[in-house]
């Protein structure tokens, strides 16, 4: 069957960008119609136009320097700052765009609410605990949690029991800009690897290679830097390892359903792919899973429930961290634009068994 107004589709992204080319090759292979692109250009200059009964998808507005230079309002790209703005402008942008589309009687395939939820990872921690999601430990998280100003709290709760090791997390940055995995050392001692990269004006940029810190001053720059526009905190669990090299997942939730997984490894704390982690064995993780006598099914489930605190949101990417012994599993993150995974297919007996993220979405668009 043909999805309702597939001929109507419209997606609103940046027109040369990798994920609308993926898009539009899942629609084709289904034999749908191309999409028309409302580009994220014109949305934050306030020319996008939508029409009657057009079915809208919103996309992630990264990956293109002109549109990040607008919505964060910094001269270089590369530059880690500016998330409280760009976080501002993103959720005026999505309301306009909720707006525009029905007052042109077309349908949003999203929820504006749980967007602003989803790109505060101080919100969304918060939603997911209450929810009884297995979620890390935070004292940023909640109505009650006082904002983290700087390095002199930050220094102060890792002070506090459990929390010798924790991230320090930007509340909107996304692909790892601006995290740090802090943890203090003997002697009181501190140390932090991050891909924020401290030039000797006090710039923050973005690395693609890891750096560590073990000068305070350094660190204290870096935290003091990244406050204003929020941070969010969490313990640095002790996470499972394969051949030696610590590992986490991403699991892609498609309407409701845990639809692929890729394993995340890494020589240090950050497994993000893009800072030198690998992807890892799948098949692997599962024998490990059952050897320890925990359940695949389960894992799948954590994710499944931490998308469905999220209904309005058709798909996310929802970060698992398997603890060591691969018996108990908790959600680290849940990314509204988290199916950029280029060539990995459905889970074998899954829903979307030999098709990408995207064919899997298309596959869930609704039916007459």
């Amino acid at each position: 069957m043909t999805p309702a107004g597939a001929a109507r589709y419209a997606v609103v992204g940046n027109p040369d960008n990798r994920r609308t080319a993926f898009l539009q090759a899942a629609l084709r292979a289904a034999g749908l119609p191309a999409a028309r692109v409302v580009p994220w250009l014109d949305v934050l200059a306030g020319t996008a136009r939508f029409h009657p009964g057009e079915t809208v998808r919103i996309d992630s507005p990264g990956e293109d320097p002109q549109v990040d230079r607008i919505m964060r309002g910094a001269t270089e790209s590369t530059r880690v700052e500016g998330g409280s703005r760009w976080y501002r402008a993103f959720r005026a942008a999505v309301e306009r765009i909720a707006h525009d589309v029905r007052a042109a009687g077309g349908h949003l395939q999203a929820d504006p609410a749980e967007l602003a939820v989803l790109f505060d990872k101080r919100l969304c921690h918060a939603a997911l605990d209450r929810a009884g999601i297995p979620v890390p430990p935070s004292p940023t998280s909640g109505a009650a949690a006082p904002p983290l100003r700087g390095w002199r709290d930050l220094r102060e709760i890792l002070g506090r029991p459990g929390l010798r090791r924790v991230f320090a997390k930007p509340a909107h940055g996304s692909s790892a800009s601006g995290v740090l995995a802090v943890e203090t050392a003997s002697g009181g001692r501190v140390r932090a690897t991050t891909s924020v990269e401290l030039t000797p004006s006090g710039a923050l940029y973005n690395s693609l290679r890891l750096h560590r810190y073990e000068d305070e001053a350094a660190i204290a720059a870096i935290v003091d830097a990244l406050a204003p526009d929020g941070l969010h905190v969490e313990r640095w669990l002790p996470k499972a390892s394969q051949h030696g090299r610590s590992a986490d997942l991403r699991v892609v939730v498609v309407a409701g359903r845990a639809t692929h997984a890729v394993v995340r490894t890494a020589a240090g704390p950050l497994t993000n792919l893009h800072l030198g982690g690998s992807r890892g064995d799948l098949a692997a993780v599962q024998a490990a899973v059952a050897a320890a006598g925990g359940s695949w099914r389960q894992a799948l489930e954590v994710c499944e429930r931490a998308a469905a605190v999220f209904p309005g949101t058709p798909c996310v990417g929802v970060d698992l961290l398997p603890a060591a012994g691969w018996r108990r599993f908790a959600v680290g993150e849940v990314n509204a634009f988290g199916d950029l995974l280029p060539g990995l297919t459905g889970l074998p007996g899954g829903p979307a068994e030999g098709t990408d993220t995207y064919g899997a979405q298309v596959a869930a668009l609704p039916h007459p």
